[in-house]
């Protein structure tokens, strides 16, 4: 009986190897499909266009060459552009999160007041909207037409984002820990602001970055909203020197139509690069956040 109960076990420690040796072979090819892309864009922005053009940048730099980069920033919109979505980007989120925080926390409490058609009248604006004309009303009822407050009020809060607040204060904050807080004559007030505000730092990081992140990237509200240059985000800067690259018309000179798209494409990868660095950059410090946002406890 112990003889056939050693060969069990040897057999399933041979079947975990396998299944590991699998599963990292999987995990690995998944993580090549992912990253390559990204390093390729890395890649090609520092290689000389006219390989990139013929196929010949696959795994490394072919004649490394900095001239996209040189020609990107030496565009002066570029350092405005990027200015203007530094401001945006920091006061948009830090309302975002003066909202979204305390929104969470109210709806996470089961004595709120009317709390289940608040919390419907939150999952209807998930799945109706008034649309694009009625939206572009009511910003220049607001006299917002080529203002900042065209980007940052509308995006101020995300119900998604919200909700996933909501989540982490059921799953995080016990009810002896608000229970102690009345006995010691906290109020609401004093209880969110001093006990809830300090253990809340996990779900701070993580709704900052992809506030963040989402009025980084944002360029369809300024596409539609923004008139003046000296407003413009850097995604529609990059937008705007991408087109006008890539401005072939496919008559004349077939050299200088060439040199174009040599340009073009030479842009096209520094600018990617250029418009993700902040973020990518921004990242690491808040990753730590990510693994622990939704499972740290409250008493940790």
């Amino acid at each position: 009986m112990k003889l056939f109960q050693k060969k069990k076990t040897l057999f399933e420690a041979k079947g975990d190897k396998y299944f590991y040796l699998i599963n990292n072979l999987i995990m690995g090819l998944l993580a090549v499909i992912v990253i390559y892309p990204l390093y390729f864009i890395v890649i090609a922005s520092v290689s000389n266009p006219d390989a990139v053009m013929n196929g010949e940048v696959l795994l490394y730099p072919i004649k490394f060459s900095l001239e996209g980069y040189q020609r990107l920033l030496g565009e002066s919109q570029i350092w405005i552009g990027y200015r203007n979505t530094i401001l945006y980007t920091t006061i948009g989120t830090a309302l975002n999160i003066l909202i979204t925080i305390p929104a969470g926390w109210a709806l996470s409490r089961k004595n709120l007041a009317h709390r289940k058609f608040v919390l419907w009248f939150f999952i209807v604006t998930m799945f109706f909207g008034g649309g694009l004309i009625p939206f572009y009303l009511l910003v220049s009822r607001l006299n917002w037409i080529d203002s900042p407050l065209a980007l940052i009020i509308p995006s101020a809060v995300s119900v998604w984002n919200v909700f996933m607040t909501k989540a982490f204060y059921e799953s995080n904050i016990p009810e002896e820990l608000l229970e102690a807080a009345k006995i010691d004559g906290a109020n609401e007030y004093r209880t969110f602001l001093s006990i809830i505000l300090p253990i809340s730092k996990p779900i701070i990081a993580v709704m900052v970055l992809f506030y963040a992140v989402g009025h980084w990237n944002s360029y369809f509200n300024a596409l539609i909203f923004i008139h003046s240059e000296n407003l413009y985000p850097l995604q529609l800067v990059l937008r705007d020197i991408l087109i006008v690259a890539e401005g072939v018309t496919g008559t004349g000179d077939p050299q200088t139509i060439l040199e174009q798209q040599r340009i073009a494409n030479m842009i096209k990868y520094s600018s990617i690069i250029v418009s993700s660095l902040p973020i990518i950059i921004l990242y690491p410090f808040i990753q730590r956040f990510f693994e622990k946002g939704f499972l740290i406890g409250s008493f940790k």
